[in-house]
């Protein structure tokens, strides 16, 4: 990732510290250092290492460039400021998959994916600080090697019962207002939520749009109760150091690892019950 500048860094530093002692605070007087220029900036440039498509404007990095960095950013700025900005219809690509199957991702404009990155760069620290050790997708230094190295530690362990869950089509039905309820629970900020919920809106009626900038905070979000619920059954499973249960989620891809002591066979029934109710409840009774 493209690193920040200091003042930018510090301000980060401090929202995770606050939010990492306070589990309860609600957050306010956030939205001001989204619409900060030193925010766009870093927010443009995430996007340009990233690179990718244009959106449905078909403006691309090099027109952008040739028209200056700094009159886009500051026309962002204007808007956010203003409160006029809107952004553009995401425009939705199909990704040939296996099995005639396809991927639909939702492409943002450039101008749009500067302002996801901005929202991203000030509520990630928020959100950070409350999600889980087994959760690795798209989290500041976390890999899917540091997953693998989990899954194949539990391995070593006995832990050789193996669940695996895909929760794609999941992510697709995310109820909107189920999930501006979970930001809502850190976020005390009314243009911070209506700004959201715009880009939400940009996307399609539901769901967490593949694509977006902002979309693997969110999506990490919504799951962060299973994830909760996961870390629970380990605790509640465990014998000093050695737990019979282990889990490692990278986005939408879930693995659960129960030991292989036939003592703890109800723990895959228990485990898989509790994990779909979990789903349900998130997507609020509809999965």
């Amino acid at each position: 990732m493209t690193k920040a500048s200091i003042d930018l860094q510090d301000l980060r530093r401090r929202l995770y510290v606050k939010a990492k002692a306070e589990p309860s605070w609600r957050f306010w007087g956030l939205y001001v250092h989204v619409c900060k220029m030193e925010t766009l900036r870093a927010a443009y440039e995430m996007a340009k290492k990233n690179d990718g498509a244009p959106g449905i404007d078909g403006v691309t990095f090099e027109a952008i460039e040739a028209q200056g960095v700094e009159a886009l950013l500051e026309q962002l700025r204007d808007e956010l400021t203003g409160r006029t900005y809107q952004p553009l219809p995401a425009r939705r690509q199909e990704i040939p998959k296996d099995g005639g199957k396809v991927r639909v991702l939702s492409i943002p404009a450039i101008r749009d994916r500067v302002v996801q990155g901005a929202l991203k760069l000030i509520l990630e620290p928020v959100f950070e600080a409350d999600f889980q050790p087994g959760s690795f997708g798209y989290r500041p230094k976390r890999t899917a090697h540091d997953a693998i190295k989990r899954v194949a530690e539990a391995i070593v362990q006995r832990k050789v019962r193996v669940l695996d869950f895909d929760l794609r089509a999941y992510f697709d039905n995310v109820r909107h207002d189920r999930l501006l309820a979970k930001v809502a629970q850190r976020v005390d900020d009314a243009d911070i939520m209506h700004l959201l919920k715009i880009m939400l809106k940009a996307a399609g009626k539901k769901g967490v749009p593949q694509g977006g900038v902002i979309s693997p905070l969110l999506s990490n979000l919504y799951l962060n109760e299973v994830d909760k619920m996961l870390e629970r059954a380990r605790e509640v499973t465990r014998n000093g150091k050695y737990t019979h249960v282990e889990y490692a989620r990278f986005a939408d891809d879930l693995v659960v690892l129960i030991d292989a002591y036939k003592r703890h066979d109800w723990l895959i029934g228990a485990v898989t019950k509790r994990l779909r109710e979990e789903v349900r409840q998130a997507a609020g009774g509809n999965q």
